[in-house]
């Protein structure tokens, strides 16, 4: 978004000026996480006692196979694993709401279209909001689920070119304020299903889970509520 819609072109420049954008972005999401802390321990968490311990294993020599093995089966394969058991009901779900037509629309237009007055309110659209749900289970799914609707294919595709690319988008209604919308989005909304099945394993609290995706959730569209209000406010979109 930051290269597509703010510092276009190639270079030493607009390359350091796009990482120093992005480190800017970043550091927003480490400002909205440590305040949520903040107000977290003043409300829900007041007066819970927190401890962090850290216990050191004895020092061995490191065994090559050992540690090969481990991370392949306890880390690689187990993360896979989770991934597909949601990734693959997932794909079918996209792929019947892009290929099922309800009257003279797919599903996947129709529930677009169904979330088009929230998502304009965020300064998005339905395709857009649609997308993040439905890449739910990889959030890096969610540009090219925009994609497929806005070309009304019946697959998952990618742009040969960031100029394609964006030329897709701009006909689309993209402005500069709907790339920050989805950019503040992307940043907030609900974690991916690995990441909550790795809450839920280790909190062991589905409330836990459901409070870890709606919190970002919640500061993610009230901060894209108040950037798109502004926007509208000021007459800059």
């Amino acid at each position: 978004m930051i290269s597509l819609f703010f510092i276009p072109g190639e270079g030493f420049w607009p390359s350091l000026l796009a990482a120093a954008a992005l480190t800017g972005v970043i550091l927003l999401g480490v400002a909205a996480t440590l305040l949520v802390s903040r107000l977290l321990s003043a409300t829900l968490l007041r007066g819970m006692p927190s401890a962090f311990a850290l216990e050191l294993p004895p020092y061995r020599r490191p065994q090559v196979g050992r540690v090969l093995v481990r991370s392949i089966l306890d880390r690689t394969l187990f993360v896979l694993g989770r991934a597909a058991a949601v990734a693959a009901p997932a794909g079918l779900v996209i792929w019947l709401m892009a290929n099922v037509t309800l009257g003279d629309a797919t599903l996947l237009q129709r529930c677009a279209g169904l979330l088009d007055p929230l998502g304009r309110l965020l300064g998005m659209d339905g395709v857009i909001l649609l997308a993040f749900i439905l890449g739910f289970p990889a959030n890096e799914i969610v540009l090219p689920i925009i994609i497929m609707a806005y070309l009304s294919a019946g697959s998952i595709l990618e742009m040969e070119s960031t100029a394609q690319l964006r030329a897709l988008l701009v006909q689309n209604g993209w402005t500069w304020a709907t790339a920050v919308s989805v950019i503040l989005f992307s940043l907030m909304h609900w974690p991916c299903s690995t990441t909550c099945l790795t809450i839920r394993k280790e909190t062991g609290s589905l409330r836990w889970t459901a409070l870890a995706a709606l919190i970002p959730t919640a500061a993610g569209m009230l901060l894209c509520l108040l950037f798109t209000a502004a926007v509208r406010l000021l007459g800059l979109a």
